[in-house]
Parts: C-alpha cells; structure tokens; sequence
C-alpha cells in the first residue's frame, strides 16, 4: 500500500467518525429541546392548576 492510499484511507476514516460524532450530538440536541419542552409543557398546566384552585378558593369564601 502506497503512501497516497494510506492518506486516502486516513482521510476516509477521519470523515466516517465526523459524520457519527455528528449525528449522535444532533440526537443528543433533539432529545433536550424534547425534554425542554415537555418540562414547559408541565410548567404550564402546573400554573393552569393554580390558577382553578385560587379561582375555586374564590368562590368558596
């Protein structure tokens, strides 16, 4: 194997880990804007909650 192919597969290497290590933070990314929003999701219906019980505190005074 000549110099020139062992830089070709070097280089072939090199782009294969860049694509994995890619795909894999974009996953990573995916997956914390899904968490991000069912914690605002939560967060939301928590203050939805809220907002019945003082109404119903309310009218039961």
């Amino acid at each position: 194997m000549g110099m020139k192919d062992q830089f070709q597969d070097k280089s072939e290497q090199l782009q294969q880990q860049a694509k994995k290590k890619f795909g894999e933070r974009r996953d990573e990314a995916g997956e914390r804007s899904s968490q991000e929003r069912d914690r605002a999701q939560q967060g939301a219906e928590h203050a939805q909650q809220d907002a019945r019980d003082r109404l119903d505190q309310d009218y039961d005074a």
